[in-house]
């Protein structure tokens, strides 16, 4: 969904302040110099999470990334009870993803392009805040619940050969491009934000293929390293790095921030989870869910696949609000 009010003329303070709480982050993340005795081979480097394709594989962001920072042992936030309470404490956690839903494929869609993808040009509704084009956007993308969705229609490209990711929002073909709400580029070697104030095709300004769970980590990999991506109906006017940008008029306190960081409970009974669940309850154990758009309560975003189990991913919605905690990570970006 796109945000109430969208506030231009951010001044270099707010823009340093976003950049500073970010590193606060990455240096409080664990995640510092790797360190061994004297004489020992220096360990192997961690790597972001990979993404394997036909044009070979690309590393979702670097390994200090904040989607793939590891969060199991960060401070509970202050307010963790308030934000809790204001998306609902026996509201259940709702996988937005799966394999079909109302004819449609269930979930928000991605395609990884090759280096002979042809580039088409994209028209912004909110160009001033949109990376512009050309796009490397397939003319037949999948978009976000398919061609006659009246919903957010999101297109994500992956271009393996380039490194880079490339997603718009609210997108129609239009003559021999395409035309959408807002778009957004992002270095998948690069841990720069958007400019502080900004949207990108996601409410908060975050990316969204980073957050999605998909078929390939879940069944194949049997692990998820990143952060998930969840939405929730009511917002407050501020945003935590790595977000950039709000979605609401709103001054309540209580009401969470664009980007807050959730961790599912470490007490949480994994028992009697099938694989589909599990992976995603260690996940949110780790790395937990970044806030990025207002949507439903508790909603976390999933790509779909038809190999999915949709009763075996159902049984996610035995986790209640009650059961996350919000994490510190950072300063409310307000104005």
């Amino acid at each position: 969904m796109r945000p109430d009010d969208i506030e231009l003329g951010w001044d270099d303070l707010v823009r340093e302040m976003t950049r500073r709480a970010w590193l606060r982050g990455v240096a409080g993340s664990g995640l510092g110099l790797l360190t061994g005795s004297v004489g020992a081979a220096p360990p192997a480097a961690r790597t972001g999470p990979v993404l394997r394709t036909e044009f070979g594989a690309v590393e979702i962001f670097p390994a200090d990334n904040p989607w793939n920072q590891d969060i199991s042992k960060r401070p509970v936030h202050k307010n963790s009870a308030a934000f809790v309470k204001s998306i609902g404490v026996d509201r259940p956690l709702h996988p937005d993803y799966g394999t079909t839903w109302q004819g449609v494929p269930s979930g928000i869609p991605y395609v990884v392009v090759g280096p002979t993808q042809k580039r088409v040009p994209v028209r912004f509704e909110y160009a001033e805040e949109s990376d512009p084009g050309p796009y490397p956007i397939p003319l037949d993308a999948p978009i976000e619940g398919g061609d006659a969705s009246e919903g957010d229609r999101h297109i994500l490209v992956v271009d393996v050969a380039n490194k880079k990711l490339y997603e718009t929002f609210s997108t129609y073909r239009d003559g021999d491009g395409y035309r959408a709400g807002s778009g957004a580029v992002f270095d998948l070697s690069s841990n720069a934000l958007r400019p502080a104030g900004w949207t990108s095709a996601d409410a908060a300004g975050l990316p969204v293929f980073p957050g999605l769970v998909r078929y390939d980590e879940v069944m194949e990999a049997g692990e998820i390293r990143h952060a998930l991506r969840f939405t929730c109906r009511k917002t407050q006017r501020g945003y935590i790095a790595p977000a950039t940008h709000w979605a609401s008029r709103s001054k309540e306190n209580h009401l969470p921030p664009m980007g807050l960081r959730m961790r599912l409970r470490a007490d949480f009974p994994e028992a009697k989870f099938p694989k589909e669940a599990l992976v995603v309850i260690r996940a949110l154990k780790t790395y937990g869910m970044l806030l990025a758009d207002n949507g439903g309560d508790w909603f976390v975003s999933g790509a779909p696949n038809p190999k999915w189990d949709d009763e075996a991913i159902g049984t996610l919605k035995r986790i209640k609000g009650k059961d996350f905690e919000a994490v510190e990570t950072g300063p409310i970006v307000t104005g």
